[in-house]
């Protein structure tokens, strides 16, 4: 149901609602910072996952319609092969990918990134469409996706935080 009159500021929930995975956090760092440790793989391999997790890049290209191929490697030992592909980059400020075991996984989904300033600091935000919400249900309750997420993003703070400076001239 759309939104009228003096509740115009209130947003009717999405058409997807319910197949989503919603997750945001500030950073204490510029846009163009966070947004090239999001970009460049030899950023990306060393925040990328959970806590615990590590990632070996097999391929990279950031570019709409190329592929960053990789494995993370669980705390326990398992090997998750991961595939992400760009639909839509707009730097600094938006980044759409999709993200499965591969190209042809059917269970991939689709997550929208969004860098917005706040003050000094970074608002990132990263909402995740899976296909059906019974996927998105087994992404939270058994791979535990929110809290992975969140763990993902406090691990790009951190290194953000302790790597200031890590600009495109480096």
């Amino acid at each position: 149901m759309a939104a009228t009159g003096r509740d115009a500021h209130v947003q009717a929930p999405s058409a997807t609602a319910d197949r989503e995975i919603a997750i945001d956090r500030v950073i204490p760092a510029p846009r163009e910072l966070v947004f090239a440790a999001f970009t460049e793989v030899r950023h990306l391999s060393r925040w990328w996952g959970p806590e615990g997790f590590t990632t070996t890049t097999q391929a990279f290209a950031f570019q709409v319609g190329g592929v960053w191929e990789f494995t993370m490697h669980g705390p326990d030992g398992t090997d998750y092969p991961e595939w992400i592909t760009w639909t839509e980059i707009t730097p600094p400020e938006r980044i759409v990918l999709r993200h499965g075991e591969s190209r042809d996984d059917p269970d991939a989904f689709t997550s929208v990134l969004t860098f917005t300033p706040d003050g000094v600091a970074t608002r990132i935000e990263m909402v995740t469409v899976f296909p059906t919400r019974e996927l998105r249900d087994v992404a939270v309750e058994r791979y535990h996706a929110v809290e992975g997420g969140r763990q993902t993003l406090a691990n790009l703070a951190a290194y953000v935080t302790e790597t200031r400076g890590i600009g495109a001239g480096d």
